[in-house]
């Protein structure tokens, strides 16, 4: 249970006394809320009163009348209107006109309620006054969040794309300056890891489309019959060249029918990421063993590898965007930070789950479910 402070400003203790009956145990839900609200009451007999209780309380719904002594109701709505306090003002008055409904809209009243009232009607007003002030605020939230996270993707972004552009400049001012010497071939080095590094960026672009496209919902899929030993062989196959040069050993074995109506390419990308990952971060001389089960109604596929593992510490958060695991043994070791949390995104539309079991320097099994249904 929520609750919403309720600033009560009229200087008769009539009205006050009975908005506090109506309201005192009264709460308001929605669907689409996560709980409900009930109000704390709280009272004031004059503009300047209101003032005061709104500079040192939270408040987050005020019920102003307008004929007050001293300071009247528009000149308390001008102030909250001026120092931007984040509730909502309903107006509850005995002379209503054209020109004060102007005034009082001008300066952010959100409804009016005259008096005499009945108990319905005061409910039914704050029913509505609550609903208005909870989907401003979440879209407050939203907003503030949807800034921060734009912020972040692009600090992130910025950082993982200024390093290989540093590096590609310096490597090609020395080659148009010819600090080494006049032949292509002093220069091949050089090249090689231009080469890596813009590799490394296109991998990093491609892997933001498939995330940007899957937090959208605007990829096609295009869902038929596959058969995932297959897809596992084609990524085999992709990072073959890469497990030879470090003499890691890659073996697949099916059991069963392991058709499953899915995605080629959400699968490919699956395989892909857990298969490169698995050889990545082998010890030169390990194995990656692929293992895809049919469970009847589901299928179960295993990746282990006999890398460098992971801590509990790193378990924790290895399916984050843009989370990379730093130590001395992946310091070399490219990557976007962005490949197992696709993985996951993937799986979950599938209502399938992923699981990690590492231990460090032994090695590190992931174990996908996808349901058949």
């Amino acid at each position: 249970m929520a609750t919403l402070h309720v600033l009560v400003v009229d200087d008769e203790p009539g009205i006050r006394s009975g908005i506090n009956r109506i309201l005192g145990n009264y709460t308001v839900g929605y669907a689409f809320m996560d709980e409900d609200f009930d109000f704390n009451l709280i009272e004031a007999e004059t503009g300047e009163e209101a003032i005061e209780i709104l500079n040192t309380k939270p408040v987050d719904v005020v019920l102003l009348d307008n004929k007050l002594p001293g300071m009247d109701g528009i000149e308390v709505l001008e102030y909250i209107n001026k120092q931007k306090f984040d509730l909502a003002v309903m107006m509850i008055t005995s002379y209503a006109s054209l020109d004060l409904a102007i005034k009082a809209t001008k300066n952010g009243a959100y409804t009016f309620m005259p008096k005499p009232f009945t108990p319905q009607e005061l409910r039914a007003t704050i029913e509505n006054v609550t609903k208005h002030l909870f989907l401003k605020r979440m879209t407050q939230k939203m907003q503030v969040e949807g800034k921060q996270i734009r912020f972040q993707f692009l600090s992130v972004l910025s950082h993982e794309l200024k390093s290989p552009i540093n590096a590609i400049e310096g490597y090609l001012k020395m080659m148009q300056e010819k600090q080494y010497g006049d032949k292509i071939e002093d220069y091949e080095k050089m090249i090689d890891r231009s080469l890596a590094r813009l590799k490394g960026m296109r991998n990093l672009i491609m892997d933001l489309l498939d995330l940007t496209k899957i937090e959208s919902g605007k990829k096609e899929r295009k869902m038929r019959e596959i058969e995932l030993g297959s897809v596992a062989r084609t990524a085999m196959d992709s990072m073959e060249p890469y497990s030879i040069q470090k003499n890691v050993k890659m073996t697949l074995k099916t059991h069963g029918n392991t058709y499953l109506l899915s995605d080629a390419d959400e699968m490919e990308i699956i395989f892909n990421n857990l298969i490169s990952n698995a050889v990545k971060y082998n010890k030169d001389n390990g194995k990656v063993d692929i293992l895809i089960e049919d469970q009847f109604k589901c299928i179960n596929i295993r990746v282990t590898d006999t890398g460098i593992g992971m801590s509990e510490e790193d378990l924790e958060k290895i399916f984050g965007d843009f989370v990379r695991i730093k130590s001395n043994k992946t310091k070399e070791i490219a990557g976007s930070g962005l490949g197992l949390s696709i993985t996951k995104k993937m799986v979950e539309q599938y209502n399938g789950t992923i699981q990690v079991e590492s231990t460090s320097d032994v090695g590190t099994t992931f174990i996908i479910t996808l349901p058949r249904n």
